[in-house]
């Protein structure tokens, strides 16, 4: 089985100085979204789900329309829900990760005041991967190692969604604690492409980290995080 996890374009994070809640994407961001759409053209994938939100959905849109498939959007792959900053200053959001960032390890788990727990989020993103695969015939095995039931190995699946629940969906696949910081421990740039594949061992499958955060696709100009 392979899993491509694609992270969204550059967003339009801040506009006038002011904070943008649920972004589009910037020009780069758009540019950055034509090339991934481009370089996946030629692959095929069994399902490809997009996050709800538009910054996703925006980098979706050119590889959905070089397949000739419709958008399906998966809810569970929202990120984590910020507090509602829309149009207020952005040193106010830049302030509050600083101090959501100076917290020690376990207190991180509160997230950032105002918006959803590190817990939850990690929680619901976990839920709902592990539902949506095993209604494709794929679970984790009742057992310490990251062993894992695959009904039809030759699937191919691709997501594109975001650096935090990019990172709680590797976490899952290769048996990995969660951490209130998924975002941070596997550092993807923007439009990137991260693959899994899985191998066969005496009784069942396990994943193995291809490539993370693939940018080959753009031009050195072009690669942001």
């Amino acid at each position: 089985m392979e899993i491509v996890l694609v992270r969204h374009g550059q967003p339009e994070w801040i506009r006038d100085g002011l904070n943008v809640v649920d972004p589009p994407l910037t020009e780069l961001g758009t540019a950055q979204a034509e090339q991934t759409g481009a370089v996946l053209a030629a692959e095929s994938f069994d399902d490809l789900i997009v996050s709800p939100l538009q910054r996703a959905r925006l980098t979706a849109a050119p590889l959905l329309r070089h397949h000739g498939r419709e958008e399906v959007i998966e809810p569970w792959l929202h990120e984590i829900r910020e507090p509602d900053w829309h149009g207020t200053p952005s040193e106010l959001a830049a302030k509050a990760y600083a101090e959501e960032r100076s917290r020690p390890a376990e207190e991180r788990w509160r997230g950032v005041e105002g918006g959803e727990p590190s817990r939850e989020f990690v929680e619901r993103v976990r839920a709902g991967a592990t539902q949506f695969l095993a209604a494709r015939g794929m679970y984790r095995s009742e057992q310490i190692l990251p062993v894992w039931h695959i009904d039809r190995p030759e699937t191919r699946l691709a997501v594109v969604a975001h650096a935090g629940v990019n990172g709680v969906l590797l976490s899952l696949l290769l048996g990995l604690d969660p951490v209130p910081w998924e975002w941070d421990r596997f550092v993807t740039g923007h439009a990137s492409i991260t693959r899994l594949e899985s191998m066969e061992l005496g009784d069942g499958h396990t994943f193995s980290l291809i490539r993370l955060s693939d940018l080959e696709h753009l031009g050195a100009d072009q690669r942001t995080r």
